[in-house]
């Protein structure tokens, strides 16, 4: 097999990914690869094709700065809207003779001896002197263990791996999970099966999700004025922003969420068994806040069943909940959400003496700046600890961290080569995160949630603040985070 030799070599071609080649481009740099081991660009887009699949995040906050699109449909995008834009900015971009599709990472080591990377894929070597880590943190599905799940006849998978030759229609189908995908894909479910059992451990606060389409005139005013496009942005930010109050415990805004979201409830739940049901027993924004406008509707229905209850074993076409409840299914959909906290690659990681990225994140991640690692020089992960967000676009997070990286990789080359993250910056960064997080609902909220690793206790998805104040930390990184550079090298990151 070929061995390429770059600067730069990026995992992933999905928005981080992406987001990493165009500020590279925007930076001068063009030597790199974009390694995906899928047959397209768009990761979490590419592979999420299961029934109403959209975006909660409004569309025209959900895309990159550098590439504003004023032919989104409307308020939300869908998931074949967001891959395609994707692919529309890959395009755009050039970076054609940059992708390396169908090529997984296989490995990553470091080579202290000759200060690079050492990266083996399902294609051949990569050496690169730097490894961007975009490999997105929604990527590989979580399966329960519940007795007799492999034993079952039927269609059996899960949403993030949806089986299009599956014969829905008219079936009696289980869903497991209630989360951010089960609330899209069971309405539409219902609409076409014969029956649909949902298994819920508990309860999403659920708010109106409302929006509008965007009719062909305002598209095209939309191309016309770029600037109105822009003021949209500029307005759909500050509402994200407003947002983070509710969802990160301030009382009064946390209050008049969780009222929006109990009269939604009310408004389309009837019968006050199935109401008490669905409504949580935590914090609001301990989990995810999910937005809806037919989840209750359906399971309201003649057409759904709600167990709340897991779904504990399964024999032959019989499914049992945890309430001792027995249901006859044809097709199983395992809504179980994604291994976050404990993220795959790590384990394909070596560092500096051979350790391994999985055991220093052994009791849950930990960074400097939510994108550099102790022990792992030269080394930059988008989109993992404390990058993701539950208020607003993860899509502003991406870009800072990208653009953080690109400052970096120009004090690589004036430090001899190498940059290491001091572990002290990494232990300082990581008690910063705790001490934000320690009051607010994802802790103290009283629920279970993916942002939490249950091995530490810790916050290790969600940075606890807002966007702007991301920005501004990442802005004052100077340097001094790195061993030993030189002082007059330490303002540039400024």
């Amino acid at each position: 097999m070929n061995t390429t030799r770059v600067e730069v070599a990026i995992v992933g071609a999905g928005f981080a990914g992406l987001g990493m080649a165009i500020a590279l481009r925007r930076a001068g740099r063009e030597d790199f690869v974009v390694l995906e081991r899928g047959t397209s660009v768009g990761g979490t887009w590419r592979d999420n094709t299961y029934p109403g699949v959209a975006c909660d995040v409004p569309s025209h906050l959900y895309g990159f700065t550098s590439h504003p699109n004023p032919n989104w449909s409307g308020t939300y995008a869908t998931g074949a809207e967001i891959h395609a834009y994707l692919e529309h900015v890959a395009a755009t971009e050039g970076l054609g003779d940059r992708l390396r599709l169908g090529t997984a990472m296989q490995s990553a080591d470091w080579d202290a001896e000759h200060e690079v990377w050492r990266i083996g894929t399902s294609a051949g070597t990569v050496l690169s002197d730097s490894l961007v880590l975009a490999c997105g943190r929604l990527t590989e599905p979580s399966i329960p263990g519940i007795a007799g799940l492999g034993t079952f006849t039927g269609p059996l998978f899960h949403s993030a791996r949806w089986d299009h030759t599956a014969e829905l229609a008219g079936a009696r189908v289980a869903v497991v999970g209630t989360g951010a995908s089960a609330v899209q894909l069971v309405p539409e479910l219902a609409a076409i099966a014969a029956h649909v059992t949902v298994f819920q451990r508990s309860p999403a606060w659920i708010v109106p999700r409302g929006g509008e389409v965007y009719p062909p005139e305002l598209r095209a005013r939309f191309a016309a004025a770029p600037e109105q496009l822009a003021g949209l942005r500029a307005e759909l930010f500050a509402e994200g922003e407003a947002r983070f109050a509710s969802r990160s415990g301030d009382a009064e805004a946390a209050a008049s969420a969780q009222a929006i979201a109990l009269a939604h409830l009310e408004a389309h739940v009837a019968d006050p068994a199935l109401r008490a049901a669905l409504t949580p027993d935590y914090a609001f924004g301990c989990k995810r806040v999910l937005l809806s406008d037919d989840f209750y509707p359906a399971v309201a229905s003649d057409r759904v069943t709600l167990v709340p209850e897991a779904l504990t074993e399964v024999a032959g076409s019989t499914v049992r909940g945890a309430d001792g409840s027995l249901h006859e299914v044809d097709a199983i959909v395992l809504a179980t959400g994604f291994a976050s906290t404990q993220q795959p690659y790590a384990e394909l990681i070596r560092g500096e003496h051979g350790a391994t990225l999985d055991g220093h994140w052994s009791h849950g991640m930990t960074s400097f700046a939510s994108t550099v690692v102790a022990g792992f020089p030269n080394l930059f992960v988008l989109n993992g600890p404390n990058a993701s967000l539950g208020h607003s676009s993860s899509v502003l997070m991406i870009e800072e961290q990208a653009a953080y990286t690109a400052r970096a990789l120009d004090l690589r080359e004036s430090a001899g080569g190498v940059l290491r993250v001091q572990a002290s910056a990494e232990a300082a960064y990581t008690d910063e995160i705790a001490a934000a997080a320690a009051s607010t609902p994802w802790i103290a909220g009283g629920c279970r949630n993916w942002y939490v690793d249950e091995r530490s206790g810790r916050l290790t998805l969600l940075w606890p603040g807002t966007v702007d104040a991301f920005r501004a930390r990442l802005a004052r990184a100077d340097g001094s985070e790195f061993e030993a550079l030189p002082a007059p090298l330490e303002r540039r990151l400024a």
